[in-house]
C-alpha cells in the first residue's frame, strides 16, 4: 500500500476535525500508523504568524502540503482536516503529494453550518465584527471541489455512518 494523504475539506463546522478524528482512531486501531493534521491547532501553532487573507491561506496550505510531501514516508497515513477554500490551492496540494493525495469533500450547506456554529464565528462573519471569514466574506469564498476523490455529506448522514462511506472508499 502506498502511503496516503487523507484531506479533508470543506466549511467551518462541516465536521472535518470529527470525521478526522474518528478516522485517525480507526485507523490506529487496525495498525496503520497515522498522523493527524488539524487545520485550528496548525493555525494556533506553526502557522500563528500568518492571517486570513487568500494569499495567507494558500500559503498555509502549501507548507502543509510540503510537510506531507516530506514526511509522507514515515506515516501510513496523513489525514489533515484543513478547510482549504480554493480548487487551485488543492489541485496545487494535490501536485505536491503526488500519487497518495485523497481529497475529501466534507460536505455542509451554509445554512447547516449556521445552525451548528456553536461559536458564533458566522454570527460575527455575518454582522460584519469579523474579516476573511471563509465562505462569508467575497475576498475569500470556499469553492466546492469540482472533482473530490471521496465526498461525505454530514448534513445527511451522521458522523459514524460519513467514517462508513470513507473506509469503504479508501479500502481498509
Amino acid at each position: 500500500m502506498i502511503p496516503r494523504v487523507v484531506w479533508l475539506t470543506g466549511l467551518s463546522g462541516a465536521g472535518k476535525t470529527t470525521i478526522a478524528n474518528l478516522l485517525s482512531s480507526y485507523l490506529t486501531s487496525k495498525g496503520f500508523s497515522v498522523k493527524l493534521l488539524d487545520g485550528d491547532d496548525i493555525r494556533s501553532s506553526i502557522h500563528s504568524h500568518l492571517g486570513f487573507t487568500a494569499e495567507d491561506i494558500i500559503r498555509n496550505n502549501h507548507l502543509v502540503a510540503e510537510w506531507c510531501r516530506k514526511h509522507i514516508d514515515k506515516y501510513d497515513f496523513i489525514i489533515v482536516a484543513m478547510i482549504s477554500p480554493f480548487i487551485k490551492s488543492r489541485e496545487e496540494v494535490g501536485k505536491i503529494v503526488g500519487d497518495g493525495y485523497v481529497e475529501v469533500f466534507v460536505r455542509a450547506s451554509l445554512v447547516e453550518v449556521i445552525r451548528r456554529d456553536v461559536k458564533g464565528l458566522y454570527i460575527n462573519a455575518l454582522s460584519g465584527k469579523m474579516q476573511n471569514f471563509i465562505g462569508i466574506d467575497p475576498a475569500v469564498p470556499y469553492e466546492v471541489p469540482t472533482n473530490p476523490t471521496i465526498v461525505i455529506d454530514t448534513e445527511k448522514s451522521d458522523a459514524e455512518a460519513c467514517l462508513k462511506t470513507l473506509i469503504s472508499r479508501l479500502g481498509v
